[in-house]
């Protein structure tokens, strides 16, 4: 690695919260700076972070000199996978001084601030607060071959942040969580959190000081795809770990389509992107079950639940998945009859399946009228 100092960031990592969350106090020492004769390009993707092209234009960034600043820039940036450095040359004010920029990622469209939305900015800095915190610990190899999970926790979190309504339950705050200490036991693929905590009690006390281990995960959405023109579902059936872990002697599983909510994708852009890896299907629209907490008292997972309206093949059996992710799925397509028969005899033990299936029970009548 060569020598850096300064050196010049663009786009989102100029953003003053970015620089708070990666530098701290370093950030207020960031100068203003001009890149001249470039531009920013952009790859088509959910969170386009960009990176550095030719172009008239002039790229605005931000000047950073200090060399701890700069050596925590740089893990940030290897971390998210920004590209090599390159020598650059930037004016600052009456100045025109030698630097180092990131390439970053390219893409055949022009990067806009205002295509950068407030929530791709505050996922951005979500990803950078998990990263930092790992720099004592960890390889920056090791966090660049998860960018997508930590981007997806990072997105996960910014989502938290739009909590359900408090009608019937308490309108306690996170905040009245008194936290001591947080460790990380392990973070690799998945990540766990163990937290040193006070919280209070219905009484207006406050409990003792406990140690809670939770599971940090990603959003996910999952959908039932449904004919209603023929009355018939499509499951998907593979090997899980749950079961498998639990010593079920049968860890194969039925289950709604359902895959990860990367950063920059709203739950139904997954759901459609789901449907046509896993099963090869295009959706015609979209219902709603739920968005829930599927297991609260140890894990931050979301699953929002959608019901798909599809037209499905007469092939009782298919496959799909995708290679690159070592996905081996079988599909079923069923009637309605057959997926009330999984619900009695237990076959169905997939919650969200059964959710899924209960609520196709009940909104059946209205979707069939939809043909």
């Amino acid at each position: 690695m060569p020598a850096v100092a300064p050196l010049f960031l663009y786009g989102p990592m100029a953003a003053r919260s970015f620089l708070q969350v990666a530098i701290g106090a370093a950030a207020d020492r960031a100068a203003e700076a001009l890149l001249p004769d470039h531009r920013l390009s952009a790859p088509a993707d959910a969170f386009p972070l960009p990176g550095l092209a030719q172009g008239s234009a002039g790229v605005h960034g931000r000047i950073i000199e200090d060399p701890e600043a700069i050596k925590r820039l740089i893990y940030t940036a290897e971390a998210l996978r920004l590209g090599p450095l390159q020598s650059v040359r930037v004016h600052r004010g009456a100045r025109d001084l030698a630097a180092w920029a990131f390439s970053g990622a390219h893409g055949e469209r022009n990067w806009l601030p205002e295509r950068w939305s407030t929530t791709s900015q505050r996922t951005l800095d979500e990803a950078v607060r998990e990263i930092v915190g790992d720099m004592a610990e960890r390889p920056v190899a090791e966090l660049a071959a998860t960018k997508a999970m930590i981007l997806s926790r990072a997105a996960a979190r910014v989502a938290a942040r739009d909590s359900a309504p408090t009608d019937l339950r308490s309108s306690f705050r996170a905040d009245a969580v008194e936290t001591e200490r947080v460790e990380i036991p392990h973070a690799g693929f998945f990540r766990t959190r163990c937290y040193s905590l006070r919280h209070p009690h219905f009484d207006g006390n406050s409990s003792p000081l406990l140690r809670r281990e939770v599971f940090v995960a990603t959003d996910a959405a999952l959908v039932l795809p449904y004919d209603p023109a023929h009355d018939r579902l499509l499951l998907v059936e593979q090997f899980r770990m749950g079961p498998y872990g639990r010593g079920d002697p049968h860890p194969w599983m039925l289950e709604p389509v359902a895959g990860r909510i990367d950063a920059g994708e709203a739950p139904e852009d997954t759901a459609f992107r789901e449907c046509r890896e896993e099963a090869g299907l295009e959706l015609r629209a979209l219902e709603r079950i739920s968005s829930h907490y599927c297991t609260p008292g140890y894990s931050t997972e979301v699953f929002h639940l959608f019901l798909g309206i599809c037209d499905l093949p007469d092939l009782a059996q298919g496959s799909g998945g995708l290679a690159t992710e070592n996905e081996d799925i079988r599909t079923h397509v069923i009637g309605f009859d057959r997926a009330m028969d999984l619900l009695q005899t237990g076959e169905a033990n997939n919650g969200p399946l059964i959710l899924a299936l209960i609520w196709l029970q009940r909104e059946r009548a209205r979707l069939r009228t939809m043909t």
